[in-house]
């Protein structure tokens, strides 16, 4: 039986990690023309955020851009219709394969309270997908893709159209993190909800079971904090 071939599109930075996107092998097309990024949309009741992958045409700039759900629904299903809305089946907002949007009344209270747990999470494609990108996540070239086999083995091949990496802002300021493990994608309701990495104290996490499986990447990167103080001025010799 043939592998199912999907996308994963590095979206860049947001909410403290480098975020990716998957979506159907014959999206993949899309990168010829279209540019991706991620978009934290905050709640308005104050139930924390969401990441989504949000896309525009290049020549057109990015206010010509949509939700990339949206988008997709669009391009393969048609237009929606006023009243209704695109979400995602598992609640995983960065996973655009068509099988997991679905349509649903404007006023459907779908806020994602129910996200999967760290432990159902591993077993969900865009899981194993990320987990199995062998480069720190912020090296990753703009597309990979990703052959999902039925037997469990997952193959990878990394490549970009224009062989250049997409440029990352590091200091960008958060107000909502996500789990800092790049496979998982249980992100912050409440602000500095998750516990912070006690050694560069830069990056969060939803539990230690994503601090743990991370620390074998995060450990290249992890630098101590250190506390700068100020140098006592020197008497001139008299």
């Amino acid at each position: 039986m043939s592998g199912q071939k999907l996308g994963i599109i590095n979206l860049g930075k947001a909410a403290g990690k480098v975020k990716f996107a998957l979506l159907d092998e014959r999206d993949i097309d899309l990168i010829n023309y279209y540019a991706f990024e991620a978009r934290v949309k905050v709640d308005p009741d104050g139930n924390g955020a969401h990441i989504f992958a949000y896309t525009y045409n290049i020549l057109k700039g990015r206010e010509s851009g949509q939700f990339l759900h949206d988008f997709l629904w669009e391009r393969h299903r048609g237009g929606v219709a006023a009243g209704w809305k695109v979400v995602h089946r598992n609640g995983i907002t960065v996973d655009n394969r068509l099988e997991n949007l679905m349509l649903v009344p404007m006023d459907t209270q779908l806020v994602y309270d129910d996200l999967p747990s760290t432990k159902n999470q591993e077993h969900s494609l865009y899981w194993m997908a990320v987990q199995q990108l062998q480069v720190a996540p912020f090296e990753c070239s703009s597309i990979c893709l990703f052959q999902h086999y039925p037997s469990s083995h997952v193959y990878t091949k990394q490549f970009s159209p224009n062989g250049e990496n997409i440029h990352i802002d590091h200091d960008e300021v958060c107000v909502y993190y996500e789990c800092h493990y790049p496979p998982c994608t249980n992100m912050e309701k409440r602000v500095r909800e998750f516990s912070i990495c006690g050694r560069c104290q830069e990056v969060r996490y939803c539990g230690t079971f994503c601090q743990q499986r991370d620390w074998p990447t995060h450990k290249k990167f992890c630098q101590e904090r250190q506390l700068y103080l100020p140098l006592e001025e020197e008497s001139p010799d008299r």
